[in-house]
């Protein structure tokens, strides 16, 4: 183990560290943190919403009437449910900033060319909502780089800049001169979306969910398949994405038939079939969220030394012990975090293989139930 640190130290870590101060990387990670208020307030929201105590849910519905979760939702929909939006401004921001340039309206370009990126209705113009949360994030944060790159390097150019006179007040004449390069930024991205919707990508969103979803829909009850499962999500949540929701269909197309199989033959009093099943990764794989970060928070709340890592963990593990864990992915981060990505990968990898063999040797029995996904670890199990 010593030899294994030394050599992580020696080798691994000057690497990670120099990835980690790259001005991209380091945009992207304010950025997120830079909406961690909002990260926070909806993870208490979906926390309060569904919280998993009968009797509590009773006694709201009593009190406030059956419309009471609309509060949790209207505030995730101002949270979660925008998410792209927001980052796709604040990475932006930050980028320009890097470069000392103008960050307010790097952000307020990169948001338009994402808007003009969604496949909207047709009819009311109405942006595809699933799209607009965490499903959307590797779109906004390609159009938040891309768009801050090409927009700071027009606007080094002097013969783009329109110059006002001394007397015009700094913020219009920052407004003129940002306008050319604003103006070629754009429109690169809209001959962008002329250009997917010629080549039959209306939708760019969908067209990367398909393309990571349709090699995955072979997948069946076995071992190697959920830990590819599990791998990919964190792979996916790693970058930004949200690996739960891109690999959904696939679990719901392959692994709730096979627990949908465990309950009729639990009902018919025979032998359950299978070890794999959607309520397996709920229940043994993912406690405290993606990356079992619940064990992180509590590794952090003991024995963190950095000030700002012992806050995170102590306004994360209360959403966290309900499998509530955006505070951390985001505020840490995790997400895009040379330095975690390895245990974040490789312990809930090693939590499926040791929930795996204690199911098949029957030492735990079969999954017969699929638990709401917020009640606390081993309670859901």
């Amino acid at each position: 183990m010593k030899n294994l640190i030394k050599f992580m130290d020696k080798y691994f870590v000057p690497i990670a560290a120099k990835i980690g101060s790259q001005r991209h990387l380091v945009a992207i990670r304010d950025g997120f943190v830079a909406i961690m208020p909002l990260i926070l307030v909806g993870s208490f929201a979906v926390l309060i919403n569904g919280f998993p105590w009968k009797g509590f849910q009773n006694f709201m519905t009593g009190v406030f009437g059956p419309s009471w979760t609309s509060l949790g939702g209207n505030l995730w929909n101002g949270s979660f449910a925008i998410m792209s939006l927001l980052v796709s401004f604040t990475i932006a921001y930050n980028l320009a900033r890097h470069y000392n340039s103008n960050g307010l309206t790097a952000g307020v370009i990169s948001f338009s060319c994402l808007l003009m990126l969604y496949n909207g209705s047709a009819l009311d113009w109405a942006l595809p909502f699933a799209f607009l949360g965490a499903s959307g994030l590797f779109v906004a944060i390609f159009v938040a780089l891309v768009s801050t790159e090409i927009f700071v390097r027009l606007l080094r150019n002097k013969r783009l800049v329109i110059k006002m006179p001394e007397s015009v007040p700094p913020a219009v004449s920052r407004s003129f001169a940002a306008l050319l390069p604003a103006a070629i930024t754009m429109i690169v991205f809209a001959l962008l979306r002329i250009i997917l919707v010629a080549i039959k990508v209306p939708d760019i969103h969908q067209a990367i969910f398909s393309l990571i979803q349709q090699p995955l829909m072979g997948l069946a009850d076995s071992l190697g398949a959920a830990l590819i499962i599990v791998f990919l999500v964190h792979l996916f949540w790693f970058f930004g994405l949200h690996g739960g929701n891109i690999i959904l269909p696939v679990m719901s197309a392959v692994f709730l038939p096979l627990m949908s199989a465990n309950v009729a033959a639990f009902k018919a009093g025979e032998q359950i079939p299978n070890v794999i099943t959607s309520g397996f990764f709920d229940s043994f794989v993912y406690m405290g969220g993606a990356g079992t970060t619940i064990c992180l928070l509590i590794a952090m709340v003991i024995a963190a030394k950095r000030t700002e890592n012992r806050s995170i963990a102590k306004l994360g593990i209360g959403p966290g012990i309900f499998n509530i864990n955006e505070p951390v992915l985001f505020g840490l981060p995790m997400v895009l975090n040379p330095i975690y990505v390895i245990p974040f990968v490789l312990t809930p990898m090693v939590i499926t293989i040791i929930s795996y063999l204690s199911i098949a040797i029957g030492l735990v029995p079969k999954t017969i139930a699929v638990p709401t996904w917020t009640i606390p670890p081993i309670l859901n199990g």
